[in-house]
């Protein structure tokens, strides 16, 4: 994340984040209505939120003592995002509070499965368009075999976008997910491939992560709100998030995603 950034340009930004090949990153800059404003580019383009960035921006505000206490609320493009800090661990362990989901349309198997190179019966749910403040669309595998098979199909992904009316496939990559752990204390396991200029693969998606959970717990695929999160594993960059969905399944009012974060690296950039 880069501090201080209100006077960036979003040329600037995009510039940025391709020239240091990372999936995304966060521009931070004064809010009027919150503690700190977060705006989120994408190599491609800005986006309204992502997840795991969020939890890396607080971590360097919260080493910069720049967080006020164990609460601050985020100001970005999706709404104002509640977040709090247990200090308690080594590394410390933060949590935001995701806005209420949107469920989209339901897609064809057939279309989803060809994006990822797999057949339809490999899904064993109905593929959904899902946004807890980023929309993804939400796919549910078989097992683990199918999971690792997946590839993306850029072509297969047009077509997609163009089935609902998108003239780009920006964020329309399948959210793959499974509902075993990659390791024994995990309870879903997903990935997410990236369309370029993007990196390939995504080691942890918090959004993605939020979206999954509405749609699993809204069509009573998991027995409980509360349940762990992985992915990365396979990539040798294990991510792993504590998830609770809030409110019943036909009326959720947000989901709330939890993880460490800690500073690895920190420097100036000459902009």
């Amino acid at each position: 994340m880069v501090h201080d950034a209100g006077a960036l340009s979003g040329e600037t930004c995009q510039a940025f984040v391709r020239e240091t090949s990372l999936v995304e990153c966060t521009f931070l800059e004064p809010s009027d209505v919150a503690d700190i404003k977060v705006r989120y580019f994408l190599a491609s383009r800005e986006i309204p939120f992502a997840g795991h960035p969020t939890i890396a921006t607080v971590a360097s505000l919260a080493r910069r003592g720049l967080t006020r206490g164990a609460e601050l609320v985020l100001e970005t493009g999706a709404g104002l995002v509640p977040v709090t800090i247990d200090a308690s661990e080594d590394t410390p362990r933060i949590t935001m509070t995701q806005v209420a989901p949107q469920f989209g349309p339901d897609l064809p198997r057939d279309l989803v499965a060809a994006v990822g190179g797999i057949e339809p019966d490999d899904i064993i749910a109905g593929p959904q368009l899902v946004s807890t403040g980023l929309p993804f669309c939400i796919t549910l595998l078989r097992d683990h075999e199918v999971l690792r098979r997946v590839a993306l199909d850029h072509g297969a992904l047009t077509r997609l976008a163009a089935h609902l009316g998108y003239d780009g496939i920006d964020m329309l990559e399948p959210f793959w997910v499974t509902l075993n752990g990659a390791t024994a204390a995990g309870d879903t396991f997903s990935r997410l491939l990236i369309a370029p200029p993007s990196p390939p693969e995504d080691a942890f998606t918090g959004s993605a992560t939020g979206a999954m959970a509405a749609y699993l717990w809204r069509h009573g695929l998991i027995d409980s709100p509360r349940f762990v999160a992985e992915q990365g594993h396979w990539m040798g960059r294990a991510g792993r998030a504590e998830v609770e969905v809030l409110g019943p399944p036909e009326a959720i009012t947000g989901v709330r995603v939890s993880g460490q974060g800690r500073v690895l690296m920190s420097g100036q950039l000459h902009l």
